[in-house]
């Protein structure tokens, strides 16, 4: 069984970003941001009742304090500077979450920090450290320092595969600053492939191992809406 996710809530003041109205049918869990790369409280409040009334669960999405980059810019911060800087991010969502009653279901990076986190020991350890602070799983990539520092946790691990990103023929996921459209039906495919035979296709048409517990959909990729749609068709019989 697998579970479709998107990121969400990345709107901020006056500013739209993504059509989650339109996604929250398609999936079946959604990675709210939490004011660090993108949203504000009014966002995030609303993002988790529009979550709530389509019966999604809802994951935090922290990201490095780079509001002006999105949070797709690295930045160097030491262990406990990290880890309090996600906990902070995460509890201010968890309060949204309590007012709907709602448990939190997972903690996923955002942008810079979960490509870092991939490569990065120290950084991967402090962001296990804050997510056992909540006792919820933290969802990342398989083979990666995320599968090797995170799923040795109590907590447990979450692997995703991305259906609008490409991958190096290495299983290195490559994180754009701006997302491109994919053909629907194409991802759709794909997604497919990794949840039935562990398997993606990378960015040169390489086959490379891929481990899907979950499949991640942008919500500011062009077309984000009906390549949510096509995944959810395709995936109908496997989901939880």
């Amino acid at each position: 069984m697998v579970a479709i996710n998107c990121d969400m809530g990345e709107a901020y003041s006056i500013y739209r970003c993504g059509d989650d109205e339109g996604i929250m049918p398609y999936i079946t869990v959604a990675n709210v941001a939490c004011g660090f790369h993108a949203a504000d409280p009014v966002v995030m409040r609303k993002t988790v009742a529009l979550a709530k009334e389509h019966s999604v669960k809802v994951g935090a999405h922290p990201s490095f304090p780079d509001r002006d980059g999105f949070g797709r810019r690295e930045m160097k911060m030491g262990r406990d500077e990290l880890t309090a800087s996600v906990i902070y991010q995460v509890g201010a969502l968890a309060a949204f979450l309590q007012e709907e009653e709602m448990p939190l279901n997972h903690i996923k990076p955002h942008g810079a920090l979960y490509g870092l986190a991939a490569r990065d020991e120290e950084v991967a350890g402090a962001i296990a450290d804050a997510a056992e602070v909540f006792g919820v799983p933290l969802m990342g990539m398989a083979n990666s320092m995320h599968e090797r520092v995170w799923g040795a946790r109590d907590a447990g691990f979450i692997a995703e595969y991305y259906t609008d990103l490409d991958y190096r023929d290495d299983g290195s996921l490559i994180i754009t600053r701006e997302h491109a459209a994919y053909d629907p039906a194409l991802a759709a495919e794909r997604s497919v492939r990794a949840v039935t035979e562990n398997v993606a296709t990378s960015v040169s048409g390489k086959d490379i191992p891929m481990r899907a517990d979950c499949i991640c959909i942008h919500s500011d990729t062009p077309g984000a809406v009906d390549l949510a749609k096509a995944v959810h068709a395709a995936l109908k019989p496997y989901l939880t």
